[in-house]
C-alpha cells in the first residue's frame, strides 16, 4: 500500500459539496485531480511535453473530453459496444474548458499541453462540464505547467426572478436562461448561454451573479495548491527562458517600419479595400520592407518578419482607439452592407442567402417525419432531438485549400451556437409535427460566419413556412483595449477578430436575447465592458431584424410543394396493436399501399408523413377505421360479407387496400322480430343492412342485431290474448 499522502478539500456551491482530491490516482501525469460534485465524478489530468515545439507561433493546447457510458449505466449502441469518436456534446464540453484557460498561458510558452477529462460517474442534477472545468484549473495549478490562473466556472439559471447557481435538472427545465460563466477572481473570461428571449439586464445580472461564486472557487483552488505544495503533491512551476528582445535591431527599424505600415493602412482605409485586396496590399508592403532591413541584419529574417506583424497590429489598433477608424473605413458601430434573398433553391423545402460584407452564408431547411429525429447516445437524459442545425466551413470560403475531412471542432461549436440561438423560436411538436434540419453552408468568410448563419437560417425557416415565434438575428462584437482606453466594435471582420481582444456574439429577437458566446484573448473583461457591448449589440440586432423583415415579413403560409405533409392524430394506446398488426403486417401494408411514413408513439400519437396529401388522408382514414371505438347501442349500415347456418357476418366499417374492416356476427335469432328458419330467407351476401351493436362475446368479438335496428311492427290481424291450444288442454 502506497504511503503517499492524499489531499481532499471541500467547498459548498449551490447547496452541494464540491470535492477536489489529488494524490490517489493518475500520479504519473503532470497534475491529476479527482473532482466530485454530488454523485458526478470526473478525473482531470494536465500533462506537458518535455520540450517545446520548435517553429510555431501558437500555443499547442488540446483538451480531450472523454465520455464513458458506464457513467450513466449504459452500454454503447452499435456492433462494437465501446465508445468511439467523441460525440458532439463531448466536443462542445472540451471547447467549453479550452476557451477560458487558453488566454492564461504565457505568450512565449510553446510546450504541448494536454488536458484529459474522463467522466466516471454522472448525476443529472450536477452536470459534469462544470466539475471538469474546475478540475482542469486545479490540475494545471498543481502541475509544473506555467498557468496564470486559477479559473473557476459555474452554470447559472433564472427561475422566476431568482438566479440559481448550478441549477438542478428540475430547475433547469424551469429556467429562462442556460448560462455558463468562467473567469478568474478579477475578471470574466468566457460566457456561453442559451436563453428564452431575456433582456440585456437579465443577462448581465446572471453573469455578475456567477462571477461572485467564481471568486470563491478561485480562492478555493489557490488554497488547494498551497496545501498540495506543503504535502509534496504539487510541483514547482517551470522557469521559461525570456526571448532575446533584440532591442537594438527594433530601435533601428521601428520608425521607418511604423511610417510605412501606417501609410499602407491609410491606403486600405481610403480605398475601402476588400479582404483579399487588403491582404495582398499589406503583404506587398511587407515584401518591399523586408529586403531593405535584411541588408543590415541578414540573420534576422524571422525576427524582422514577426516585428512587421507586431507593428501592423499596433498601427491598426491605434487607428481604432485614437481615431475611431477601422481598416475598412467603417466607424465603430457601422455594419457592413447587407444583402438577403429567400427561395434561392428550387427543390429544397426552404432556402436563403445572407451576405454581410464579405461574409456569405447559404442556409437550407429540410422538413422530415418524426422518425427522422436524431437519436442521442450520450450521458444526458435527452434521447433524441427534432431540431438540428449543422454548419459547414469549406476551405474555399477563405480562398484556401485544405483536405476535406471530418467535421471540425470549430464547425461543431458554431453549429451548436446557431442551434441554441434558434431553438427557443421553433414551434413545438404539437403545432408543427416535423423534424427540422437546417444546414448552413459558409460560402465566403470575413468575420462572424456563425452570426451570419443565424440570420440566413432565420430567413430559410420563414421561407420554408416554419411558424417560428419571431425573427432572430445575430451580430459579433469586438474589443480593442489598452490600459484605460477601449473601443467596442460592431460587426467585426476577420482581421479585427485576429488583432482584437474579444469576440462577443449576441443573437436574439426584438424581445430579447436567445444566445450568447464570449471569448477573449486578454486577462478578462469587466461588467462595464459587457454592458456597453450588449447595448451596442442590441442596436445592431434591431437594424438587421428590420432588414430581414423587409425581405420576408413572416413565415410563408404554405409549405413547399416538395415538403412532406404531416397528418397528426391521437388514438387509444390500447388500439396501437390494431394498427400495427401481428408482426407489423397491417402497418407495413398501409405504408406499402399509400407510400407514406407512419410513426406511432407509445402515448397514442400518430404522425403520417406524405408528399401526396391524398395518400396521407387515405392512410389517416384507414387508421381511423382500424381504431374506431364501437360502443353498444350504436346503429350502423353495413354489408353482409358471409352467411352461415347460425347467422351472418356484417362489415359495419369497411376495410381499405385489402385490410380488414370491422365486422360482427348477427345471430339468426337477431335477424328479425319473427322466427327465422333459414338465414337466406332474410339476407344474402352483399346486402346492405342496418344493425345495432349489442355488445361483445366472451372472446371480444362484436355482436350485432338486425331486429333491434328495425322498428317494431304490430300485426293487427292477429287476435290479441289468443290462448295457446296447449294451455286450453290443461
Amino acid at each position: 500500500m502506497s504511503t503517499q499522502p492524499v489531499l481532499k478539500k471541500k467547498l459548498e456551491i449551490g447547496g452541494r459539496i464540491l470535492q477536489i482530491e489529488t494524490g490517489r490516482v493518475a500520479r504519473q501525469s503532470g497534475g491529476a485531480v479527482l473532482v466530485s460534485y454530488g454523485d458526478t465524478v470526473v478525473l482531470v489530468t494536465a500533462t506537458m511535453s518535455k520540450e517545446p515545439r520548435e517553429g510555431i507561433d501558437f500555443f499547442p493546447l488540446t483538451v480531450d473530453y472523454e465520455e464513458r457510458l458506464y457513467a450513466v449505466g449504459k452500454i454503447p449502441g452499435g456492433f462494437i459496444k465501446r465508445e468511439g469518436r467523441p460525440s458532439e456534446k463531448a466536443v462542445l464540453s472540451g471547447r467549453l474548458i479550452d476557451r477560458p484557460i487558453r488566454p492564461l498561458f504565457p505568450e512565449n510558452f510553446h510546450h504541448e499541453v494536454q488536458i484529459i477529462v474522463t467522466v466516471l460517474s454522472v448525476d443529472q442534477d450536477n452536470v459534469p462540464e462544470i466539475a471538469s472545468l474546475i478540475g482542469a484549473s486545479a490540475a494545471l495549478q498543481i502541475s509544473e505547467i506555467p498557468f496564470q490562473g486559477p479559473v473557476g466556472g459555474v452554470a447559472v439559471g433564472l427561475v422566476g426572478n431568482q438566479y440559481v447557481v448550478n441549477p438542478t435538472l428540475k430547475q433547469t427545465n424551469k429556467s429562462k436562461i442556460n448560462l455558463v460563466v468562467a473567469g478568474t477572481a478579477q475578471a470574466i473570461m468566457m460566457v456561453e448561454a442559451g436563453a428564452q428571449e431575456i433582456t440585456e439586464a437579465e443577462a448581465l445580472g446572471g453573469i455578475a451573479y456567477g462571477h461572485e461564486v467564481i471568486k470563491e472557487i478561485c480562492a478555493f483552488i489557490t488554497s488547494f495548491r498551497e496545501e498540495a505544495l506543503t504535502l509534496g503533491l504539487a510541483k514547482p512551476k517551470i522557469e521559461l527562458e525570456e526571448p532575446d528582445p533584440k532591442t537594438e535591431i527594433e530601435a533601428a527599424v521601428i520608425n521607418e517600419l511604423t511610417d510605412a505600415i501606417t501609410k499602407a493602412v491609410e491606403h486600405c482605409q481610403a480605398e475601402k479595400l476588400g479582404k483579399m485586396e487588403r491582404e495582398n496590399y499589406l503583404e506587398k508592403t511587407k515584401a518591399e520592407l523586408l529586403p531593405s532591413f535584411l541588408s543590415y541584419f541578414p540573420e534576422e529574417e524571422v525576427f524582422l518578419s514577426n516585428l512587421i506583424e507586431k507593428v501592423k497590429k499596433k498601427v491598426i489598433r491605434r487607428f481604432i482607439l485614437k481615431e475611431g477608424k477601422r481598416i475598412d473605413g467603417r466607424s465603430l458601430k457601422e455594419i457592413r452592407p447587407l444583402y438577403m434573398e429567400v427561395g434561392v433553391l428550387p427543390r429544397t423545402h426552404g432556402s436563403a442567402l445572407f451576405t454581410r460584407g464579405q461574409t456569405q452564408v447559404l442556409s437550407v431547411v429540410t422538413l422530415g417525419a418524426v422518425s427522422d429525429e436524431q437519436i442521442l447516445d450520450g450521458l444526458g437524459i435527452e434521447e433524441s432531438k427534432r431540431f438540428m442545425h449543422h454548419y459547414n466551413f469549406p476551405p474555399y470560403s477563405t480562398g484556401e485549400t485544405r483536405p476535406m475531412r471530418a467535421t471540425s471542432r470549430r464547425e461543431i461549436g458554431h453549429g451548436a451556437l446557431v442551434e441554441r440561438a434558434l431553438e427557443p423560436l421553433i414551434p413545438n411538436e404539437e403545432t408543427f409535427p416535423y423534424t427540422i434540419r437546417l444546414v448552413s453552408e459558409v460560402l465566403e468568410s470575413n468575420g462572424s460566419t456563425s452570426m451570419g448563419s443565424v440570420c440566413s437560417s432565420c430567413l430559410a425557416l420563414m421561407d420554408a413556412g416554419v411558424s417560428i415565434k419571431a425573427p432572430v438575428a445575430g451580430i459579433a462584437m469586438g474589443l480593442i483595449k489598452e490600459d484605460d482606453e477601449l473601443a467596442i466594435l460592431t460587426d467585426i471582420q476577420g482581421l479585427e477578430d485576429h488583432l482584437g481582444d474579444m469576440d462577443f456574439k449576441v443573437a436574439g429577437t426584438r424581445q430579447g436575447i436567445t444566445a450568447l458566446q464570449m471569448d477573449i484573448k486578454i486577462a478578462g473583461v469587466t461588467r462595464e465592458i459587457l454592458e456597453k457591448a450588449l447595448a451596442q449589440a442590441l442596436e445592431a440586432r434591431l437594424f438587421i431584424l428590420a432588414k430581414i423583415q423587409e425581405v420576408i415579413a413572416a413565415p410563408r403560409p404554405e409549405l413547399s410543394p416538395y415538403a412532406p405533409r404531416i397528418f397528426h392524430m391521437i388514438i387509444d394506446p390500447e388500439k396501437i396493436r390494431d394498427v400495427i398488426g401481428p408482426g407489423g403486417k397491417i402497418i407495413k401494408k398501409i405504408i406499402e399501399e399509400t407510400g407514406v411514413e407512419i410513426d406511432i408513439e407509445d402515448d397514442g400519437r400518430v404522425f403520417i408523413a406524405a408528399t401526396d396529401p391524398t395518400a396521407g388522408e387515405k392512410a389517416q382514414e384507414i387508421i381511423k377505421n382500424l381504431t374506431k371505438e364501437i360502443t353498444a347501442g350504436e346503429i350502423y349500415t353495413g354489408q353482409v360479407t358471409r352467411i352461415t347456418d347460425f347467422g351472418c357476418f356484417v362489415e359495419i366499417i369497411p376495410g381499405m387496400l385489402g385490410l380488414p374492416g370491422k365486422e360482427g356476427l348477427v345471430h339468426i335469432s337477431q335477424l328479425a322480430h319473427q322466427r327465422v328458419n333459414k338465414v337466406e330467407d332474410v339476407v344474402k351476401e352483399g346486402d346492405q343492412v342496418m344493425v345495432k351493436v349489442i355488445g361483445y362475446d366472451d372472446h371480444g368479438r362484436l355482436k350485432l342485431s338486425r331486429k333491434d335496428a328495425l322498428p317494431v311492427l304490430v300485426d293487427k290481424t292477429r287476435p290479441r290474448n289468443r290462448r295457446s291450444p296447449h294451455k286450453s288442454m290443461r
